[in-house]
């Protein structure tokens, strides 16, 4: 080999070399790109499960309804009250027993009879009446009825308390939002009166309020944000969902349409109407079904003797017996359960005629208050909050202008942000009362 070659074989040698080398590289700069972007899948992903979920009301609502520990409670009551009517018309166990019959205490000869001892078998079913079996069957199943609207009476109120609570979270979402840009604004003025103090154009009494004024707004921000937080609990807690779960509140429009209340409305809505309808129903049933008691039972028994010795024949005994419960002893009792269902009955009428009185009252004095707060919030949307704002662009234009102290421009501004915030009070006071009003008509 001349000199020549071994100098190509050399730089081929090195250029399949550096080649390997760049495979390798690219290799490893694959694996970096790869499980960098794997990296960042991961954290796009965590970072959307960490996200908190928008819900709205419908479906905290839902949840409850499906979840909530306490209408469980209810549903399984019903659903052992239909497992009770299953069993309703079964029979009594029959009997059967066994034992010596006619056994004397010595044996004794009569003569051809070697020994008159007997053994008996016996077996004994009673019969209930069939009127009895049907209006038991009747009346158990009338009480699944009383646990479902049971359920329904616990659901309103935990509706309504869910109601409650995701309004007045919104509410507080939005003093939040207030309390925020109140924050910003106090700070952009202490800064402006902290430049224009070494120049002799503020006092340091202004500076001090100010800085007052800006821990003041803090503290109602705290006090703010621990409100929120109790709404979100006592909402995680009727949905019985984790407490860590993180979620916020989707933006509501409520938008209120009164309905016109009369008794039709009310017996048709009203959860604890329906509950005393089914209760009186049951009742009836159950005084039916004391009614029945008086109807007889009967029974028959069968018996068999087998004799113990020769010349005495096997012998049987078939018996039929009836209940007398028209007996004047035993009559007292069912006559007696009948009148006192009675006097339950006219009480429980008594209730839901008193029930739906209130309401009725009650309802119309809540749409008054519903009526009158809507005008107060259309008064401080149209008339007295924009007339503030006026006021306090006022002051801050002379403020400017060197024209007007910077305690009148934060007065002006905190009687601003009090009105806005009183605006807010407002607001959940008419959630509340639309709240409970849906509550008494179970809307």
């Amino acid at each position: 080999m001349n000199y020549e070659s071994l100098e190509n074989w050399k730089a081929m040698k090195s250029k399949k070399v550096v080649s390997l080398k760049y495979i390798v590289v690219s290799r490893s700069k694959v694996k970096f790109y790869l499980l960098t972007a794997l990296f960042y899948i991961l954290l796009c992903f965590t970072s959307n499960q960490l996200k908190a979920q928008s819900i709205s009301l419908d479906s905290v609502l839902s949840l409850i309804k499906e979840q909530n520990p306490m209408l469980k409670t209810y549903q399984h009551r019903a659903k052992a009250m239909n497992a009770y009517v299953t069993g309703s018309k079964s029979l009594m166990a029959p009997e059967v027993g066994g034992g010596l019959w006619m056994f004397p205490y010595r044996r004794q000869d009569y003569g051809m009879m070697d020994d008159t001892r007997q053994v008996m078998v016996s077996v004994s079913q009673t019969f209930t009446n069939p009127v009895k079996l049907k209006a038991n069957q009747q009346y158990l199943s009338s009480r699944a009825g009383i646990e479902e609207a049971n359920e329904r009476v616990v659901y309103n109120q935990l509706r309504a308390q869910a109601k409650g609570a995701y309004y007045t979270w919104m509410v507080l979402a939005q003093k939040r939002k207030v309390l925020v840009k109140s924050e910003e604004i106090l700070e952009l003025m202490l800064k402006v009166v902290r430049v224009r103090y070494p120049h002799n154009q503020e006092k340091l009494a202004n500076i001090y309020k100010a800085e007052g004024r800006l821990h003041e707004v803090k503290n109602m921000q705290l006090m703010n944000d621990n409100g929120i937080e109790q709404q979100r609990t006592l909402l995680l807690q009727l949905m019985n969902v984790s407490p860590s779960a993180n979620f916020t509140i989707d933006t509501v429009t409520t938008t209120f349409a009164p309905a016109t209340i009369d008794t039709v409305l009310l017996s048709a809505s009203r959860s604890d109407l329906k509950q005393l309808d089914r209760t009186i129903s049951s009742m009836r049933l159950n005084q039916s079904l004391e009614k029945a008691q008086t109807r007889p039972d009967f029974n028959i028994n069968f018996s068999h003797m087998i004799s113990m010795g020769q010349g005495m024949p096997n012998q049987f005994m078939l018996l039929g017996m009836v209940t007398i419960p028209i007996a004047p002893w035993s009559a007292k009792m069912y006559k007696a359960n009948t009148k006192a269902m009675d006097y339950e009955v006219e009480s429980m009428k008594a209730e839901r005629l008193a029930i739906m009185n209130e309401v009725q009252g009650m309802t119309t004095r809540m749409l008054s208050e519903i009526n009158t707060l809507k005008k107060q919030l259309d008064n401080y949307e149209q008339r007295i909050i924009p007339a503030l704002q006026k006021n306090y662009k006022t002051l801050m234009l002379a403020y400017e202008e060197n024209r007007e102290e910077l305690p009148m421009v934060i007065d002006g501004w905190e009687t601003l942000n009090m009105t806005r915030l009183q605006y807010l009070d407002t607001k959940q006071k008419y959630y509340e009362m639309i709240v409970s009003y849906e509550r008494e008509i179970e809307k």
